[in-house]
C-alpha cells in the first residue's frame, strides 16, 4: 500500500511538471501582445502632422514640406505570400486641413504570431517583435532588397540596409507627451546608426567633409497604435569636381509624423 501511494504522489508530480513545462511552451516569449500597441480592425484610423525635408537644387539647398495625412484601416485581404493581412489607404492633404482628403497610396500590414511585417512601396518591414523586452532586437528589414532607395537616391546609406539592427528602446513608458499630447504605455522601437565622429543633429549643407546619417525611431501608445515616426537616410559629400572640397552637396530625405488624431 505504501509502495502504491508512493507510485501516486510520483505521478502526480510528475503531472504538475508536465502541465508547468507546457504552460511555458505555450507562452516562450512571456510578452505582451504585440496587437496592444498596433490593434487593427477595419475603419480605424489615425491622421498625423508629416514634416518631410527635401534637397534641391542638386542638394544644395533645404526645403521642409508639411502635410496632414490618415492612415485607415480598409480590409482585411491577403498579402502576397496568401497570407491573412491588412490592406490600408493612405489620404493626404494640407496642414490647416481645409482641402478635402486624396488618395496617396496603398500599404499592408501583416500580424503574424511573433512579428507584424509592413509593406510599403513594395518594401517588406519587420515593425514590431515578440518579446516586447527592453534591448530585444531584430533584424527589421530583413526582407529588402540591395539598395532598395537606389532609384530615388543617389546615396550609400542603404547599402547594408538588410542588416539593421531595431530594438526596443526601454520597456514600455507609463506617460508619454509629444507635441503637447499625453499618451500612456509607449513602446519605443529604434535604429540608430553613428558612422562618423562628425555627425550633428543638424542636417550640414556646407562642410567640405563626408557625413552620413540613417536614423529610425517609432513610438506606440497601447490601444491606439503608431503616434510617432522619424525616419532619416541622407549623406553629405563634398563635391570631388571642386579643389578642396568645395561646393558640397546632401542627398536623401527625412520624416517626421505625429499623431494629431484618431478614431
Amino acid at each position: 500500500m505504501r509502495r502504491f501511494t508512493s507510485f501516486i504522489t510520483t505521478l502526480f508530480i510528475l503531472a504538475i511538471f508536465c502541465f508547468s513545462a507546457c504552460k511555458k511552451q505555450s507562452d516562450p516569449f512571456n510578452s505582451e501582445a504585440l496587437s496592444d500597441y498596433l490593434p487593427l480592425e477595419t475603419g480605424k484610423y489615425i491622421t498625423y502632422r508629416l514634416d518631410s525635408i527635401v534637397f534641391l537644387n542638386f542638394g544644395k539647398k533645404q526645403e521642409l514640406h508639411s502635410y496632414q495625412v490618415k492612415y485607415e484601416v480598409d480590409a482585411q485581404v491577403t498579402d502576397n505570400l496568401g497570407r491573412p493581412a491588412y490592406r490600408i489607404f493612405r489620404y493626404i492633404r494640407d496642414t490647416a486641413g481645409i482641402q478635402s482628403w486624396a488618395p496617396d497610396n496603398t500599404f499592408y500590414i501583416t500580424p503574424l504570431e511573433s512579428q507584424i511585417e509592413y509593406t510599403e512601396n513594395n518594401l517588406r518591414f519587420i515593425k514590431l517583435h515578440l518579446p516586447i523586452k527592453d534591448g530585444f532586437s531584430w533584424k527589421g528589414n530583413t526582407y529588402m532588397p540591395d539598395e532598395p532607395y537606389a532609384s530615388l537616391f543617389d546615396f550609400q546609406n542603404d547599402n547594408n540596409i538588410q542588416d539593421w539592427d531595431y530594438f526596443y528602446d526601454g520597456d514600455p513608458e507609463p506617460s508619454v507627451t509629444i507635441n503637447d499630447q499625453t499618451y500612456t504605455d509607449v513602446l519605443s522601437v529604434k535604429y540608430d546608426e553613428i558612422p562618423d565622429a562628425n555627425l550633428t543633429d543638424t542636417i550640414p549643407m556646407t562642410e567640405p567633409f563626408v557625413v552620413e546619417r540613417s536614423y529610425s525611431m517609432e513610438k506606440y501608445s497601447k490601444s491606439i497604435g503608431l503616434v510617432y515616426r522619424e525616419y532619416t537616410m541622407w549623406d553629405h559629400q563634398p563635391n570631388p569636381t571642386q579643389g578642396g572640397g568645395n561646393d558640397p552637396y546632401t542627398n536623401g530625405f527625412s520624416i517626421k509624423m505625429w499623431m494629431i488624431d484618431h478614431n
